[in-house]
């Protein structure tokens, strides 16, 4: 069950912290598939998830989290160890996800339309996730929505979305209060 189903409650979700090991940049950097597969196992929820938050769309989300996962493959090297290897992680995938912004904005084929679409949810299978996720992208703002992911299933800490985010910590933490607020009351009659 996703994080999420934490807001219908008072208490806190308690989400496991994905520890990162830094040497894996190392190893990837050196072409090791083995560290890149543990990489993807460890991360590959959070980047979805982020990238889905940022696009609101299924399909651009899973390409955003391709174009990460190959540019962490070809910049592994240059990886500096700093104790954030999540950061560096989403900064990248919200970089990628900007650069689809633009290129949609400029893009004559694509229409207004396409780019702000629901997310299909159909890949989840829990009916109580489904709803939360569905309340999520409709009630809460952009922002909201990113923070919400990024310290839920991601695991980050408000700080650390501060600086991926390029906002002051007052402003992650009372995003979050609110979406979180915005959330329960919309999910109070629904579950």
């Amino acid at each position: 069950m996703l994080v999420f189903a934490a807001v219908a409650y008072d208490t806190p979700p308690k989400r496991e912290t994905v520890y990162i090991d830094e040497e894996l940049f190392i190893r990837i950097g050196n072409g090791e598939k083995e560290a890149f597969c543990r990489l993807y196992e460890l991360t590959g929820n959070a980047v979805f998830s982020y990238s889905l938050s940022l696009l609101c769309n299924q399909q651009d989300a899973e390409d955003a989290m391709q174009e990460t996962y190959l540019k962490i493959r070809s910049a592994a090297h240059l990886y500096h160890p700093q104790g954030k290897p999540m950061a560096w992680i989403l900064t990248i995938t919200r970089n990628i996800c900007m650069m689809k912004f633009r290129q949609q904005k400029y893009c004559p084929t694509v229409s207004m339309e396409t780019v702000k679409e629901e997310p299909d949810f159909d890949r989840i299978k829990d009916q109580e996730d489904r709803i939360i996720l569905e309340t999520a992208f409709r009630v809460l703002s952009p922002e909201e929505r990113q923070i919400i992911i990024l310290h839920s299933v991601s695991g980050l800490k408000h700080r650390e979305i501060s600086g991926i985010l390029h906002l002051p910590l007052s402003t992650v933490l009372s995003k979050y209060n609110r979406g979180l607020k915005k959330l329960r009351h919309q999910l109070e009659g629904k579950i």
